[in-house]
């Protein structure tokens, strides 16, 4: 294969549409998102020339969180332990010893529904008649943030005749830092958010996607 000095078609640019799950998302044993088992809880895909994004807005348990700012970022930080050596005076040996994954972002929608999931509270907002009220609880002992799924829709690597999404998937999000709620003069209210995923029993915290959409016919 001749030399090339890269592809601009594989450089990604724009922000994803984030959706959350009330509760944690199944998975399956083969773990291909088009999987439609009953023991999944990620709906199967549509029509080729649908995106992701219409499926989840069409299903009753995932809501879209709204406008985000400053985007997605996935971090993945791994800890190793080294084995030192005296003949080498260095490091002979690297081995893993623990593994956190986070997905940040902010909620620029400031709603009390985005807050909840912000601090991953297992109070409900109590709707009247002209009023919505969160109660900001102490908690108790036990208690435990509450587990949620997320699922992010964004662009993918393609030229531009070809349309291509990457889907993210986080099984099991719990968002354990702090959250502070602000009312200023020049500044808009958002909710900067970091979720901590947990691996579920297959040791896998979610998965990405690169799905390419079919062209709509004429």
């Amino acid at each position: 294969m001749a030399y090339s000095r890269g592809s601009s078609s594989n450089i990604i640019v724009g922000a994803a549409a984030l959706f959350t799950h009330d509760g944690p998302i199944g998975y399956t044993s083969a773990g291909t998102i088009t999987d439609a088992q009953a023991n999944t809880d990620l709906p199967a895909m549509t029509a080729s020339t649908t995106s992701y994004k219409e499926t989840l807005s069409n299903d009753n348990d995932y809501t879209n969180i709204g406008y985000t700012s400053n985007g997605l970022e996935l971090a993945f930080q791994p800890d190793f332990g080294d084995v030192a050596v005296d003949q080498l005076l260095d490091v002979a040996r690297l081995f893993k010893q623990g593994m956190t994954v986070n997905l940040n972002t902010s909620f620029a929608e400031a709603t009390l529904e985005n807050l909840l999931v912000a601090i991953a509270s297992n109070e409900e907002i109590a709707t009247g008649s002209n009023l919505s009220t969160l109660r900001m609880s102490a908690g108790d002992i036990g208690d435990v943030p509450l587990e949620r799924g997320i699922v992010a829709v964004g662009p993918g690597s393609g030229s531009a005749s070809i349309n291509k999404e990457r889907i993210y998937v986080a099984y099991r999000a719990l968002s354990i830092e702090n959250v502070t709620v602000s009312a200023k003069r020049d500044e808009a209210s958002m909710f900067e958010v970091s979720f901590r995923l947990l691996p579920n029993d297959n040791a896998s915290y979610g998965k990405i996607v690169d799905r390419t959409l079919a062209a709509p016919s004429a």
